[in-house]
């Protein structure tokens, strides 16, 4: 039996507190513990100043405080549940990113302390997404809702698999439809070219893709006959596409990579792009052996 803890990161903003919140359900729904993490930057301080216990112990109980508030707030929501806290010295990606090596699933906000106001990203949450051993889920939108499909981007990556297969285990389990997206751009006569690739009517060609998802979504739809799937196969970019079904849906969900990657980049354009843009929560899936 699985009892590995969803693990939340929190900082006392209220992105972070949004995202306390989305991972308290979480835990509730999938009978997991959950484990809230805070933390702080204290190194600095040490370097820089001949400081006295006084000052470390005062910036640990501030530190305490912001992991209590959480602790109540996942309490309200999941009295059932199993909650840990703890506080951590240090740069909070790197120690967010070995907590994870623990995790079933990563919560973080959308931004937290010292981003400038108009990032609609931080750059913890990018740095720890990005390089996460395990799932991460960026909170963002309108994370609170219980309503709409879940959606899922799918190609023919070898990351595909596994985003249907928590695609679909995730729509079972939330008793909703799910959305499944695919772009790609169709071959087009040359004395089209300077017609957008969106605006080309192009329907034998969109037919067989659409088999092709077809025949990709076949064992899945087998395996969960009790979720409701709906496709969209479209020319535009996967990223305006699944960001357009993020305002009508719960949760998105995409790959860590996909087409077109540089060597050595660890989230796709659509991934990234999303991760800023969304208008819901992003789980981001990846093999646990990553």
């Amino acid at each position: 039996m699985n009892n590995k803890p969803i693990v939340v990161g929190t900082d006392g903003t209220e992105p972070s507190a949004i995202a306390v919140d989305w991972a308290a359900h979480e835990a509730h729904r999938r009978h997991l513990p959950l484990r809230i993490v805070h933390a702080f930057d204290f190194e600095w301080q040490g370097a820089r100043y001949n400081v006295g216990t006084e000052v470390v112990d005062l910036a640990r109980k501030v530190a305490e405080a912001v992991v209590a508030a959480a602790w109540d707030r996942a309490r309200d929501i999941a009295p059932d549940i199993t909650i840990e806290t703890e506080t951590l010295i240090g740069h909070a990606a790197p120690r967010l990113l070995e907590a994870a090596h623990s995790a079933e699933l990563l919560v973080l906000g959308s931004r937290g302390r010292g981003g400038f106001a108009g990032l609609l990203l931080g750059s913890v949450s990018q740095r720890v997404a990005t390089h996460a051993p395990c799932p991460v889920v960026v909170v963002r939108g309108h994370a609170t809702t219980t309503e709409g499909p879940i959606a899922a981007g799918v190609d023919d990556s070898p990351t595909a698999d596994l985003v249907l297969e928590t695609a679909f285990t995730a729509a079972s389990e939330h008793d909703c439809p799910l959305t499944i997206v695919r772009a790609y751009l169709p071959v087009i006569p040359l004395w089209l070219s300077d017609v957008a690739p969106p605006t080309v009517d192009t329907p034998e060609q969109d037919a067989a893709e659409s088999e092709r998802l077809d025949e990709q979504l076949a064992p899945w739809r087998a395996k969960y006959p009790d979720v409701p799937v709906k496709t969209v196969v479209t020319h535009e970019s996967a990223a305006f596409a699944l960001e357009r079904e993020s305002r009508r849906s719960r949760l998105v969900i995409v790959g860590n990579r996909g087409h077109g990657l540089l060597a050595g980049a660890f989230l796709g354009s659509t991934t990234l792009q999303l991760l800023h843009h969304a208008g819901a929560p992003v789980y981001v899936t990846r093999p646990r052996s990553a």
